[in-house]
């Protein structure tokens, strides 16, 4: 199975003489969204890019992951796991729907409801995660005004950066229900901390051995 779309439509993808482009569903990636109402339910699958020629479009990050985890495997290394902690801020919106650069609260981190306004907000999104298969560890006010943070558990890292693309989506889509924008921007406002995403990692070799892990040397 697969669909044809038109790459040259999307920006940094492909010319407009190479435009017919496929994307092929991986369908391990099926999932059901638990927001769908009376006119039906909502689901998606994740897809690989390919060319009109039947090769892995070199611009896709999932395929560029795939052929690195082949190399990995080839080096003798058999599992890569990725745990990430991504941040985020939430915006206000105009009368049109726009987003604003006002945030949504004062509040500093770890701060709680009523100082942080977002609380109901997070609580959703750490509801639909978890009816989604979502393991998630922690749910908080961050540093700066309108900053946010939720992490969940490390998987293999495939399917760690589709949940990340998943997460988004979600943490958008609640945001706003809430009337609030959400954004991953490492920096949309100036003079406020901005937001990352940090990554904790672990690689094992086919004996199981961390790769990460000295035990000779002190320091580990």
């Amino acid at each position: 199975n697969k669909a044809m779309f038109d790459g040259s439509s999307i920006e940094g993808f492909v010319r407009i003489n190479e435009s017919d482009m496929y994307l092929y569903p991986d369908l391990d990636t099926w999932i059901v969204f638990p927001w769908g109402d009376e006119n039906g339910a909502v689901a998606g699958l994740i897809c690989d890019i390919y060319t009109a020629e039947g090769e892995p479009f070199a611009g896709d990050p999932r395929g560029n992951l795939k052929r690195n985890m082949k190399r990995m495997q080839e080096m003798g290394y058999k599992s890569f796991n990725l745990g990430p902690e991504p941040e985020f801020f939430l915006f206000k919106m105009d009368e049109n729907g726009n987003p604003t650069l006002d945030v949504n609260d004062k509040g500093g981190y770890f701060d709680l409801a009523p100082t942080d306004l977002a609380d109901n907000t997070r609580r959703e999104i750490v509801n639909v995660l978890t009816q989604m298969g979502f393991e998630v560890e922690a749910s908080h006010h961050e540093v700066a005004v309108g900053q946010h943070e939720i992490d969940f558990k490390y998987d293999d890292v495939l399917k760690a950066c589709d949940n990340i693309q998943l997460f988004k989506l979600v943490v958008k889509t609640i945001a706003r229900k809430h009337g609030l924008y959400a954004t991953f921007m490492a920096k949309p406002k100036f003079g406020i901390n901005g937001s990352g995403m940090h990554c904790n990692m672990s690689l094992f070799d086919n004996e199981g051995n961390n790769a990460f892990f000295d035990p000779e040397d002190p320091r580990g």
